[in-house]
């Protein structure tokens, strides 16, 4: 039983795909708050170039 527990205590397979996930989850926090902050800035420059050509 003991050999078992240490054993399963030096096994870091699945650390990988745990990092992995937590990455890929910051890069998309990220990714979409910038979608955010330049999607609500590029539609006032357009909003603001369309009134100006009328």
């Amino acid at each position: 039983m003991i050999e078992l527990v240490a054993k399963a205590w030096q096994d870091d397979a699945g650390q990988d795909i745990a990092e992995y996930a937590v990455m890929l989850s910051v890069i998309l926090v990220v990714a979409l708050g910038t979608m955010k902050l330049i999607g609500a800035k590029s539609n006032n420059i357009f909003s603001g170039v369309a009134s100006s050509i009328k």
